[in-house]
Formats: C-alpha cells, structure tokens, sequence
C-alpha cells in the first residue's frame, strides 16, 4: 500500500483527496499539510468526510514539518494541492519531498474534474486578483439576460468546521451569518448574492455539484467561479481564463496558472485602462504561443467611487482585497487606482500602525506597501484589522473590497466603498463568445 502525504491549503487539497484517494484502498492519507491559510494546521479532515477508510479522520500539520513527516509515517509520495505560486517554489518544494525520499506529484484535471448533468461555464485566471470575480458576474449577467437559470459554485475556502460546511448554500445575506463566513468569503459571496444569484461552495465538491444541479430555484447552467488561480473541480463545457497585464509573463510562470490559459476557450485581457501598452502586448503574445485556439477578449474593470467627495483632496488609508496582495503579490488594487483618479491628495501607509496579527501579515508578506489588506480569517485577525483602520491617521477610508466591509466592523472614520464591474471593449466581447456557446445546447 502506498503512503500518501498531501501538500495543501485548506481546498484544493481536500477535493483531491476526495476524487483521487477516499476511496482507494491501495493508497493511504497519513496527513494533510497546510500553508497560506492561517489557523488550519492543527486540525483534523474529520472522519465524516473522509470515509469509511479513515475512521479517525486525518490529521492537518504545518508545512514547515514536511520533511519530518515523511519520516514519520514513510511516506512514498506527496502530493502538491494548492495554488498561485511560482514555478520556483514548486521545485523547491519537490526538491524538499525528493531529499527525504518521497515522490512529488501533480495530479492532472483528468484524476479530478467532477462531471456535470448539467452545462458547465468555468471563470479561472492565471494569478489571484486577475478580476475573475466579476468576470464571473459578467457571465452570469450575460447567461441570466438569456433566459438561464445559473448557479454559482466557489472554489473552497473552508475555515471553520469542516463537517458543517460539507455543503454550503448562499441566497440571501443572513446566509453569511448562519454559515459564520469570514472576512474572505463573504468577499466572494456578497457580491453574488447582492446580485440575486444563488452560490454554492464547501469542502465535499461532489455533493455540492448535485445539490446545485438540483437547486430548488432550478438549474439550466453551473457556473464554476474559480479561486486563485486554479484550474476547476467540475469539467467545463466552455473555459474562460482572465489575465493581468499589470503582472506580465506571470501567466507564464505560476502554477497552476498557466494551466487555466492552455485549457482555456477564451481569455480575458482584463485592466487594459490602466495597464502598460508593452505589458499588454506581452500577455497577448503569451496566450498566442500557449493557446493559439483561444478567443482573446479585452476588458476593462470599471471602478466607482461610492462618495467621491471623500477622497478629493484628502488624505486617504486605502483597504484593498486581502489575498490579492498577499499571495497574489500585487502591490495595488482597485481602491489604490480609485485613490488617484479620485484625485487624493495622499495614501496613507497603515504600516506604522499595524494591530496585533496584521503585522505578520506584513512580516510574511513584506512588499505589499502602503495599502492596508482586509485580512479576516477569523474573529482577531477582523478585530485587528477595525483596530489598525482607527488607529491609522487620516481624513477617509478609501474601502476596495468586493463586500461591504462597514457592514461587517465598525469603521469609525468617513468611508467609500470602491465598486468595479468587467466591461469588455471591441470584439470579441463574452456575449460573443457565450452567445455562441449557447447557441449549442
């Protein structure tokens, strides 16, 4: 029997552990491992979900004890199972598991794409904050004005408890109170929600496919709206992938990025406002040498300011989209950009009055700059972050969350939200390309 350790996040690692090893007897899960997600390690993958293979559940370890781990149950191999990290850090990492003598495994989409009963339009993108979130709005507007009846499923961002959150449905907001979201996941359901769509997400992808195909508000098309930038758990019909100019030849050199753009039917330009004419032309080049077959789509993402009035000639702290500038590695967001065409007279760096965990944040996470990320994986990490906004000296709060972010802390500062839509510009645009999509079911 083969002893399996699987390299995870809280995600991706579950669902590979679901498709590719619940159920096989000749393989055993001695451990997950865990990174990027703060607060998961230590826990277990519970016994409810992980069948009847593994009645005392599986245990979840740091990362940092990868090697000793491998030691301790004889590992033959480890399995990668997370994302939006460089090709260097992947063979690093494989190059850790060979030297203490596993192996270091990808698995392919084939091991783990669910099948649908159902037509599948799946939105990815080659890095986190690419702007695939309202990629995935736009192609629901779009699909919804046609007559289909969508349902949305989220990639998995599972931090509480897992057997609770087996299956997960979200049509209302007093759904993200009884499902006690965090911070980071209301960012992906609200504005879904706010909407008037229904999304699903958990932790056992298989039974929130079902539950979804059979969604009492009725189902015509699932829409698979990705995380990072992974590819899907469910098979796509049809596959859009959004890029970033701002990060040029990233498309090319984070895994599983670049996956997402060889698999995809169209690519979304996105950002070409405010990109560099020759980062444009780069990425377009890029997706002419990987995929030629694509169809190119080129986008904006339109960002307005709430109450323009209290960013004009003041001095602004600007709360960005906490994962992209963490792992995504982006030192500005759309409340940076909304800022300087507002016409601020100054961004305010938080950094000098950081509030318990968020300065690990920026320990971790040291070139994110002068903007402030809306990190709340849990109930301190949300108090930190209400405590650093009022601790930090300025006239307003520019707020560039997908969520309401004064619904969930109290902001005791003037604030705007910052809101921003995908518009495509030219042809093709996505009702091209989901026109023609439609057109052969």
């Amino acid at each position: 029997m083969k002893t399996v350790i699987i390299i995870g996040a809280a995600g991706r690692d579950f669902h590979n552990f679901n498709t590719a090893y619940r159920g096989n007897p000749n393989c055993k899960v001695a451990a997950f491992t865990a990174a990027q997600i703060p607060d998961i390690a230590g826990r277990k993958y519970p016994a409810e979900l992980a069948g009847g293979l593994y009645p005392d559940g599986i245990p979840i370890y740091p990362q940092d004890e990868l090697e000793s781990l491998i030691e301790k149950y004889g590992a033959d191999e480890c399995v990668f199972s997370y994302s939006d990290v460089p090709y260097a850090y992947v063979m690093g990492l494989s190059a850790r598991v060979n030297a203490a003598g596993a192996a270091f495994t990808l698995l392919g989409h084939k091991r783990t794409m669910l099948k649908s009963s159902k037509p599948v339009v799946a939105v990815g993108a080659v890095r986190t904050g690419c702007g695939k979130s309202q990629t995935s709005r736009r192609v629901m507007e779009i699909l919804n004005g046609m007559g289909y009846r969508v349902i949305a499923v989220r990639h998995p961002m599972p931090y509480g408890d897992l057997v609770k959150q087996k299956v997960q449905r979200f049509a209302a907001l007093e759904d993200l109170t009884k499902h006690g979201c965090t911070i980071e996941e209301m960012e992906e359901y609200e504005p879904h929600i706010a909407s008037g769509n229904v999304i699903y997400a958990g932790v056992d992808y298989e039974a929130i496919l079902r539950a979804a195909e059979n969604d009492p508000a009725g189902c015509d098309i699932v829409l698979w709206d990705g995380g990072n930038n992974d590819f899907p758990f469910y098979k796509p019909d049809l596959m859009i992938t959004v890029t970033d100019p701002h990060r040029p030849g990233h498309e090319l050199s984070y895994y599983p990025g670049e996956v997402t753009l060889r698999i995809a039917d169209a690519v979304v330009i996105n950002k070409i406002d405010s990109a560099n004419f020759d980062d444009i032309q780069t990425v377009r080049a890029n997706i002419a040498k990987v995929n030629p077959r694509a169809e190119v789509v080129d986008a904006v993402s339109v960002i307005k300011a709430g109450s323009p009035d209290l960013i004009k000639g003041k001095k602004v702290l600007v709360v960005e989209d906490g994962p992209t500038l963490t792992h995504g590695e982006m030192k500005i967001g759309a409340g940076v950009v909304a800022a300087k065409r507002y016409g601020a007279a100054e961004i305010i760096d938080p950094r000098p009055y950081v509030k318990g965990g968020l300065a690990e944040t920026f320990k971790i996470y040291p070139n994110i700059g002068q903007v402030l990320p809306a990190m709340g994986y849990g109930e301190q990490q949300t108090a930190d972050l209400a405590a650093t906004i009022d601790a930090t000296p300025c006239d307003a709060v520019v707020v560039a969350t997908p969520i309401d972010l004064a619904r969930v802390i109290k902001i005791n500062k003037p604030n705007t939200r910052i809101s921003y839509d995908l518009q495509e510009i030219g042809y093709p645009a996505l009702t091209d390309v989901l026109g023609k999509f439609t057109a052969g079911l």
